[in-house]
C-alpha cells in the first residue's frame, strides 16, 4: 500500500472508489478534485485529509504536488 498520496487528484479519485458511504457533498468535491487542475484552497485541502483519515486511507503528502 501507498505510503501517502502526493496530488489531490489521486487523493480524491481512491476516496471515490474505495466503495466507501461518501455525502453527495463530498463526492462533488472530490469529483471536482480529479477533474479540474486548480491548486486546492488551504481548506480544501484540510477537507480532502479529513475524508482520507475518516476513511483509513493514507495521508495526502505534506506538500502536495498539483
Amino acid at each position: 500500500m501507498i505510503e501517502s498520496f502526493h496530488n489531490p487528484r489521486d487523493a480524491a479519485l481512491a476516496l471515490l472508489t474505495s466503495g466507501t458511504s461518501l455525502s453527495r457533498k463530498a463526492g462533488s468535491f472530490l469529483g471536482q478534485t480529479v477533474v479540474d487542475p486548480t491548486p486546492l484552497t488551504p481548506a480544501q485541502v484540510d477537507w480532502l485529509s479529513g475524508l482520507l483519515d475518516r476513511h483509513g486511507l493514507p495521508a495526502l503528502a505534506k506538500e502536495p504536488s498539483q
